[in-house]
């Protein structure tokens, strides 16, 4: 005669027990029992019910929903008969077996998702929560003086968070577009907070991991591409010692391995080691997951090493590869970039009227943003393309003008563009006199900043030319060109703002 299954709610006892790798005789003690053959009764199911599987379980510390997902699963797994009155024959045990299978997988499938999805919310909460809480911290750091915010870290616990490392960070990289010395300041900060974050040990080193990439930065938009190596090498020797601790939840709403790659892109850009700056971009790609920021974010950095490559098309496939997710965002910033680049390169490949088309639009997006220096370069690309289209005169009061401009502003590498863009227009003409007098304003204005060497050669070896009125059409592109590619290494305090 068979011997007698244990009960549902005895195999679950069985179950959470072993699962906690509890013997019978530590759980008997745990409960009080002083006859551990008694547990074994409740085992097989012998006068065992509900509330008091509840009540033996809570020792080990299990919710009593994981006893309901267990008897869900033997339901599924035996597959009870049921009535199916309108069936002559009824369900065979092995279409029993079938539906209760796929109900077994729907069932999970459904349950992994919820989870999942609740921890996705309750991460970005929990990242957003404390976002806040480092953006009023980050004003009470920002408004003392820098020796005394050191002494705020030192002194009180709540400037001693990942999040504010974080949000100090986030301060170096825009101070970084216009100071290179104020954006090293700030990533020492930050490295200054992310050596006392008290959390655990993982999650310290990811901080001070994401930190250094940031203080490489700064080196990197100052000069540094030597010590902004060194840099990086220490933030993925931290990245990498955090591990699973630091790239759990409690990280990884706050400290994005795509923005660590990122920075990285662009300083083996810097070093023009492009294809690890690619490759950099697209392991950015992938870790940035669901995140249309970030992603496009990404695209639009991919198209910068394409177009200092010179592979226009390759810009264009990263720009369209962007547009969707570009398009659909609400930051204006990203939304002007992604179409000025587009305009911008199409004239590249000289397609003037696709360029043309997508002008109004670009100098719209300039105008809501009251952005003087974006209004500026699509004035100058307006006349580039004005020119493409044989529409001299507008092409020449627009250069004319942006030419000004770029020099008023302190931008000589965007002034001597200009003039040479114009200079070619005008050799064009035939108007030796209009492009040597242009020469020596050029010049002076060049020689008043201080450039790249190499920058200074070009533009004298053009002057040089007008000034005895042997300059062509071909010289001054060539020198365009030189220009362009002295102006991408050129130091942050040269390059536009």
């Amino acid at each position: 005669m068979p011997e007698k299954s244990p009960s549902a709610l005895g195999l679950a006892l069985t179950f959470l027990r072993s699962k906690r790798g509890w013997s019978k005789k530590r759980l008997a003690g745990a409960l009080g029992m002083g006859d551990r053959s008694l547990l074994s009764r409740y085992e097989r199911g012998h006068q065992l019910n509900r509330e008091r599987l509840e009540a033996l379980i809570a020792p080990l510390g299990y919710p009593p929903e994981a006893v309901e997902v267990l008897l869900l699963a033997d339901r599924l797994i035996s597959a009870e008969p049921r009535e199916t009155a309108a069936l002559p024959a009824g369900l065979s045990p092995e279409e029993r077996g079938r539906i209760g299978e796929a109900a077994m997988v729907a069932g999970w499938t459904a349950a992994e998702w919820v989870y999942e999805e609740l921890i996705r919310r309750t991460v970005a909460e929990q990242a957003e929560a404390a976002r806040r809480e480092a953006e009023e911290l980050w004003a009470r750091l920002k408004a003392a003086g820098r020796e005394d915010r050191r002494a705020l870290i030192a002194v009180f616990p709540e400037f001693r968070s990942p999040a504010l490392a974080v949000r100090v960070c986030a301060a170096s990289l825009r101070a970084a577009a216009h100071d290179a010395r104020e954006a090293r300041a700030l990533a020492e900060l930050a490295l200054a907070i992310g050596e006392r974050v008290p959390e655990a040990e993982g999650l310290r080193s990811r901080t001070l991991g994401y930190c250094w990439a940031h203080a490489g930065n700064a080196r990197r938009v100052g000069n540094d591409l030597d010590g902004a190596d060194e840099a990086f090498a220490r933030a993925w020797e931290l990245w990498g010692a955090g591990g699973e601790a630091g790239s759990g939840e409690a990280g990884s709403g706050l400290l994005p391995e795509w923005k660590v790659l990122s920075l990285e892109a662009s300083l083996r850009r810097a070093e023009r080691r492009f294809p690890e700056a690619l490759e950099a971009l697209d392991r950015a790609r992938t870790a940035c997951g669901d995140d249309r920021t970030a992603a496009a974010q990404i695209l639009l950095k991919k198209e910068q090493v394409f177009e200092v490559l010179g592979d226009t098309e390759g810009a264009l496939a990263a720009l369209a590869e962007a547009a969707p997710l570009v398009e659909t965002s609400e930051d204006l910033r990203l939304r002007f970039s992604l179409r000025f680049k587009t305009a911008n390169n199409l004239y590249h490949l000289e397609r003037y009227t696709e360029s043309a088309a997508l002008l109004p639009g670009v100098r719209a997006l300039a105008v809501q943003d009251a952005n003087e220096l974006d209004l500026l370069r699509v004035l100058w690309l307006e006349a580039r393309v004005a020119a493409g289209q044989g529409r001299m005169d507008e092409a020449i009061a627009g250069l004319e003008q942006v030419r000004r401009k770029f020099a008023d502003l302190g931008l000589p590498y965007d002034a001597a563009l200009a003039g040479l863009d114009l200079a070619v227009l005008w050799l064009k003409a035939g108007r030796t006199p209009e492009v040597r007098r242009l020469a020596v304003e050029m010049e002076a204005v060049f020689r008043a900043r201080k450039v790249h060497r190499e920058a200074l050669a070009a533009l004298a070896l053009f002057c040089d030319a007008a000034q005895r009125e042997t300059a062509t059409v071909e010289l001054a592109r060539r020198v365009i060109g030189e220009l362009e590619r002295a102006r991408r290494s050129a130091p942050l305090e040269e390059r536009p703002r």
